[in-house]
């Protein structure tokens, strides 16, 4: 039975942090579970690469690996409903595992058409703000430009492991067409084209959630969390400098 609870609330952290929750999150479901299937002192350990668990009086700890990281809120809210649902008694903890299982396979997501949409109406309402100005001139560029940068950053995402390299194209892409467009005559201002485009690209729920883990006390998983957004952050800043300095 231990051996279920813990395999149980591995897999709900997992799952939690795949989908890009914040630590102090992830440890309270994880013992909220542990503590609603009988345990009543667990001891939870959690990294953004990997979970740790055992209950008090046992010798046992089990651990998961986090071999990948994204955002999904539709995962973090999936595991937050089926674990009040558990607590309120409406579901066993085989009935759990069995639809955390189902969750971790079939997590509904949108299509990638609507996704490149999405980031071209973003790129655009974004300029606005930042430019601080309607510019109805540059407006079709910047959705333009940014639903290329966020294709290609999909793209390169299913082709290549390296988060990074995918947001460093992903933003050159966005810089290259930002340029051609403005050569073209299509659009006039560079700076705030790019400004727009790029937006879609910038990590900020992984800046966010690091804040907020090291405000919870989270300080590992908050400095690693940080570091790996200034990482992207610089990503995309080169991504965009080779543009400026070639051409």
């Amino acid at each position: 039975m231990a051996d279920k609870i813990l395999k149980t609330c591995l897999l709900a952290g997992r799952i939690m942090i795949e989908g890009g929750s914040e630590m102090y999150r992830v440890d309270d479901t994880m013992a909220r579970i542990a503590k609603n299937a009988g345990e009543t002192a667990p001891q939870v350990f959690t990294t953004p690469t990997g979970l740790f668990i055992g209950v008090a009086g046992q010798p046992d700890v089990q651990i998961a690996p986090v071999s990948q990281r994204g955002i999904d809120m539709e995962k973090v809210a999936g595991v937050n409903n089926l674990s009040r649902q558990f607590a309120a008694g409406e579901i066993d903890l085989d009935a759990l595992y069995a639809a955390l299982e189902k969750l971790d396979r079939n997590t509904p997501f949108f299509p990638v058409w609507l996704q490149i949409i999405a980031a071209a109406l973003c790129s655009t309402t974004l300029m606005v703000i930042f430019a601080q100005k309607y510019d109805f001139f540059d407006m079709p560029l910047a959705a333009v430009v940014g639903a290329i940068g966020f294709a290609v950053y999909l793209r390169m995402s299913s082709l290549t492991k390296v988060r990074f390299m995918s947001e460093l194209l992903g933003a050159f892409a966005v810089g290259l067409a930002a340029w051609l467009g403005v050569r073209l005559g299509v659009g006039r201002s560079l700076n705030n084209v790019i400004v727009g485009a790029v937006m879609p690209l910038v990590p900020g729920v992984a800046i966010t959630n690091s804040i907020r883990d090291m405000l919870a006390g989270h300080l590992l998983s908050g400095m690693a969390r940080g570091m790996e957004a200034i990482l992207s952050a610089c990503a995309i800043g080169a991504g965009v400098a080779i543009i400026f300095r070639f051409f």
